[in-house]
Formats: C-alpha cells, structure tokens, sequence
C-alpha cells in the first residue's frame, strides 16, 4: 500500500479539472473556474477536518490551519501552492501512467507519435529509470505546476492527521489563483495567513529549493509615427516599425534569455505590434542583482530620451512597472527558514539543489509583504506545454519533505 494513498488520486482528479487563468481580466481571480476549483478544494479541506477554513476575500486564497498537537511556542510554518494553469491548452487533460519506466525508451505522448517523451531530446527522462511517470497526451499540458504542489501538501496534512504522535506546532495552508499570469500574490494577506514562515510548494525536480529570483520589471514600449505615401517619405515619414527596430537595436546585443544563464540578467522583447502610423512593445527586464536591475532600467529609459531628442520631439513614450523583488534580500536576513529546509530534505534521503530561479514565484511577493517564502520543489518537468510529465516518486519525495519540515520546527 502507498504511503500516501491519496496522494496521486487527488493529483489526477485536480489536473481534470480546467483552472487556466486569463491575462485579459482585471477580476479576482481571473476565471470563474478558478473561483469553482477553489471551492471545491475548501470543501475537500473541511472534510480533511481542518480548521478555520476560509476563502480570503482580498485575495481569493482558500486557507486552512492545522493546530498544533504540543503545548509548548514553536513557530508556525505554512505551505503555499497555487491552482492555475499556464497559457497552454487545459481543457480535457487526459494523462497517461508510465510504470517502471526504463529510462531510455521514448514514450508517445499521442496516437500517432507525433509527439514524444524522448530521452535524447529531454534528457531528464534518464534520471526516472524504475519510476512512475504521469504525462500528457500530447494535446494539452499536465498541470502538475502546480496541482502537484495542492496534492502534496493537502497529502502531508492528512499523513499528519493521521499520525498524532508526530508532534507539530500549528500548520497553515494556502492555496491561491492567478500565479502564472504575475498577479496571485498581488492581495495575498499575510496576516490572515497566520504563519511566521512559509514555503511556497510550486518548484521542479528532486531537491530544487530556491530562495532566489530575479529583480523583475515589465516595460511597454509605445511609438508615435508619421505615415504619408513612400513616394514622398523622405524627410517626412517616422516609420514607428523602424523605430522600434533601431530602439531594440540599441540595447545590450547579448543580454537576452537565449543568450544568457544564471544569475546573468536580460531584456526580453515578448510582443511587438503595429504599423508605419504606431507601434506598441512588451518587454519584460530582469536581473538578480538590485543595482544591475536599477541600471537595466535606467539605460532602458535613457535610450528612448536619446532617440526622442534626436527626433527633436517625444515619440518613444516608456511606461515601467517592477513586478517583484529577489527575495533572498529578505531570507538572507535570517536564513533559518532555507537551513530547516536543507536540514529536512537531507534528513529524507534528499541532495538538496540549491540555485537562483530565472523566474520569480508568489513567495517573492510574499517575501516582501514580510513572510519569509522560499520555494520547494513539487516534482514538475517541461512545464507548460505539452511534454510536461511528473514522477510519483518524486511527488511522494515532496510530501515527506513537507512532514520532516513541519517535524523541524516543533523541535525549536
């Protein structure tokens, strides 16, 4: 019998179950079926006999607490994971279990083998030699970022419901919407929350534990042309393409994703739209270092005042929005709650992986509303797309790390 018999039958039910978010709304959550899903899991909360379960109506976050079993101060500790899916077909997920999977066989996703699991392409796979794999079926992603995380931490709080004499000091859970598109975090409220310290559980394979991210800013671009007939353009015509062209042109040739790794920072063009009369541009500006990330910005600006002073007047207008901060600024502050996890992960069997995330996560949002969040991994591989695939293993690895967590803080 499974140690955590709930564990992948709830993974397969959530992962049915259509939670895409929408870039395009303002409201909160962003999809209805988002708002159903929630609902859905703070009635499976309430069954579990959680208490003070409740929908936060700031933010939408479903949060339950587990009361402590000692009677002594320890901290409470949180676990966090969100419920939305990327901006990849979710609709009819059908997954499909690879058993004893060999490491080197290539798995077909689809029917006809159009699309395929194939170690030479993704070699991740060779690490899951014996393990069981859950993957799409080609048509759409898995889900497992972050409905794995939802499995596992709602599975190592029933492992503890059921184990009374694991002691444990209070545990709160979170689950919330709307990460994958930067604005789940937005209105989490850490004070309702009740915890002292969290984790968001929403990383990839065995071992990832990330307490650093990008320093990050989105940046749109927007350009005032003139347009008149080619025959006459010269000296009259602004074309806002090419101006948009040669504004891209002026930045760092290198500093972009393709082209960069680690703690190397970027500038990343991720829409370009219009015509001779108007151009609009996306761009996203990232960097894991404060003063680099501030110069990013500054160079960023200062090319558009450049080319608007040639021009004699402003045609290039920049409106800059920072998205979130390195939260390992605040976790290094006091990093007991990154130490107790590479304590827990090592006191299961686990070489903790330790590195910067090119990215951010709600807990670096959350970091700075004053809730140290660093982030675990929950398993996930080719997230957001149609190879997407999770080991079971590696999920019910995950929940013992979340128990020997919570184990860790009842000794302080």
């Amino acid at each position: 019998m499974a140690k955590y018999p709930e564990l992948i039958a709830n993974f397969l039910k959530f992962i049915k179950i259509n939670t895409r978010s929408d870039p395009n709304s303002s409201s909160v959550p962003s999809a209805k079926r988002e708002s159903q899903f929630l609902a859905m899991l703070a009635g499976l909360l309430t069954d579990m006999g959680l208490a003070n379960v409740h929908t936060n109506q700031q933010s939408a976050y479903v949060f339950a607490t587990l009361p402590a079993n000692v009677d002594r101060q320890v901290p409470t500790v949180g676990f966090i994971s969100h419920i939305d899916t990327a901006d990849f077909n979710s609709e009819n997920v059908n997954p499909q279990i690879i058993e004893n999977y060999d490491g080197k066989s290539v798995i077909a996703l689809d029917k006809d083998g159009e699309y395929t699991l194939d170690p030479k392409v993704f070699p991740s796979l060779k690490k899951y030699r014996g393990q069981t794999l859950i993957t799409t079926d080609g048509s759409t992603l898995l889900g497992a970022d972050d409905k794995s995380g939802v499995a596992e931490i709602t599975s190592a709080v029933t492992y503890l419901q059921a184990h009374p004499e694991i002691a444990h000091g209070t545990v709160k859970v979170g689950f919330g919407p709307d990460e994958e598109i930067g604005t789940g975090a937005d209105h989490f409220d850490v004070q309702d929350f009740g915890a002292d310290v969290a984790y968001t559980v929403d990383g990839g394979p065995l071992g990832d534990l990330n307490y650093e991210t990008f320093n990050a800013a989105d940046a749109k671009v927007s350009i005032k042309g003139t347009d008149v007939h080619p025959a006459e353009a010269k000296g009259v015509m602004v074309n806002a393409i090419q101006v948009g062209m040669d504004f891209h042109a002026a930045l760092p040739e290198f500093d972009r994703p393709e082209r960069t790794e680690g703690r190397q920072g970027f500038y990343h063009l991720y829409d370009f739209q219009g015509d001779v009369d108007h151009a609009e541009m996306g761009y996203i500006i990232r960097d894991h270092d404060r003063d680099r990330f501030e110069a990013r910005k500054r160079l960023f600006q200062g090319i558009a005042d450049q080319m608007n002073k040639e021009f004699g007047e402003k045609r290039i207008s920049i409106t800059l929005k920072d998205q979130y901060y390195n939260m390992g600024e605040i976790i290094q502050k006091d990093p007991t709650v990154l130490t107790i996890a590479e304590e827990a992960m090592k006191n299961v069997g686990i070489k903790p992986h330790v590195f910067p995330v090119r990215g951010g996560t709600d807990g670096s949002k959350i970091s700075y509303m004053g809730l140290p969040t660093p982030n675990l991994f929950a398993g996930g591989e080719n997230m957001h797309g149609r190879f997407e695939y999770v080991s079971e293993e590696t999920m019910e690895k995950a929940v013992d790390v979340i128990i020997e967590i919570v184990k860790l803080f009842a000794k302080k």
